[in-house]
């Protein structure tokens, strides 16, 4: 097991997430297209961009198609004809509807058991294995000792880091009730992660302590990665599609270096305390130490991430010779010692601490609204989004 490559799978939702997973370690991408996708409010893809999604992974990064919503019969015909199109282009389909299934056998296209079938016994397992299934996405609500004894049977896909619904892997119908958003057709309105006042029937109100009560933290396994490794899991992960690169290019660093090597308690209190900058919930183990308790619910509704990004502006100018570049600031101030996040969909993302700035040729120590400020900066676009990032307390 020691000498076994693990591999890390991340989330893409975007091209600029799709090219961070690639620069930070990802060894697979998992995206979708834009119909018949669990994240339909992630921008997805389009067939004909995947040439392009090859040319970015390259021959070494995997690419996993997922199509794992409910599917309606009149939709099967439209979900033959784009497998179709995608036949060797990727390299598995993620899906759990029986037609899909029993489309991706009928065009001999590998397959992958999505987390919404919630396989969670060898019984299960050894079925989508006897149908054809290279690998399976566990239920979320399995601990450790239940996922070892399946990883046995087929090679295990798990979550280990991001989003966690109340619902875990089953199928939630609150979004649908609430706002005719089916949250099994990829259009979550996400009304778990609200804050609730209870009204009784003559008008009278209570808030309620905590009152994010069905908003649950972000998982975190980063702490006991060793234990995951011990229980036979292949594929690691990431939750995000609806994310963005900086969020990809941290947790993928991150969780990379621990798969890659042993991490030492100061090396995983580091690991934590980036992952607590880019959008959480706080974190939790999820089921895989035990059953959640209360404590695994969030008390905030949006993010708790411990800094923000906020758009100052756009590279106009790049200058590869002498590494250098160009910024309009359409908002805000930009100073010396500045950190910086410049995103584009072929830079992926470029985080830089700001050591000069030059206007017209003439060292500066601030820019404003409406200056153009060149820049000492790696290989960027013209048109890349510019970031600066600041303490989320400042």
């Amino acid at each position: 097991m020691k000498n076994k490559k693990y591999e890390i799978m991340a989330p893409a939702g975007n091209f600029s997430m799709l090219s961070s997973a690639v620069k930070a370690g990802a060894d697979a991408v998992y995206f979708g297209i834009k119909e018949f996708s669990m994240r339909n409010n992630a921008k997805n893809f389009a067939i004909e961009e995947l040439d392009k999604i090859n040319k970015i992974c390259g021959a070494k990064i995997k690419k996993y198609l997922t199509i794992n919503v409910i599917i309606y019969d009149e939709e099967t015909k439209k979900i033959e004809e784009i497998l179709k199109k995608v036949k060797g282009r990727v390299d598995a389909v993620i899906c759990w509807d029986l037609s899909v299934i029993n489309l991706c056998r009928k065009l001999k296209i590998p397959f992958h058991i999505s987390t919404q079938a919630s396989v969670s016994n060898s019984e299960s397992a050894k079925f989508y294995k006897n149908l054809g299934a290279e690998r399976i996405v566990l239920a979320r609500e399995l601990n450790l000792e239940q996922i070892k004894e399946i990883s046995k049977i087929i090679p295990v896909e798990c979550f280990v880091h991001g989003a966690m619904c109340v619902a875990v892997s089953g199928r939630c119908f609150m979004s649908e009730h609430l706002f005719k958003r089916s949250a099994n057709r990829g259009m979550c309105a996400q009304v778990c992660r609200r804050s609730y006042i209870l009204t009784d029937d003559e008008g009278r109100k209570l808030k309620i302590n905590r009152n994010t009560v069905m908003s649950a933290k972000d998982l975190c396994s980063l702490p006991f990665i060793e234990k995951l490794k011990d229980a036979g899991i292949t594929s690691f992960k990431i939750e995000g599609r609806n994310r963005d690169a900086r969020y990809v290019d941290s947790v993928v660093r991150i969780y990379r270096k621990a798969l890659d090597k042993k991490l030492t308690k100061e090396e995983i209190k580091e690991g934590l305390d980036e992952l607590k900058k880019v959008y959480n919930r706080g974190f939790s183990s999820g089921f895989y130490l035990g059953t959640p308790t209360s404590d695994d619910f969030s008390t905030v509704e949006n993010s708790s991430a411990t800094t923000t990004k906020q758009f100052i502006g756009k590279v106009t100018h790049y200058y590869p010779q002498a590494k250098a570049g160009a910024i309009l600031l359409s908002t805000g101030e930009l100073k010396v010692g500045d950190n910086i996040a410049i995103i584009g969909n072929t830079t992926g993302i470029e985080k830089i601490k700001i050591e000069s700035l030059e206007i017209k040729n003439s060292s500066v120590e601030k820019a404003s609204k409406g200056e153009e400020v060149g820049i000492k900066l790696p290989k960027v676009r013209v048109n890349d989004e510019v970031y600066i990032i600041k303490e989320k307390n400042n």
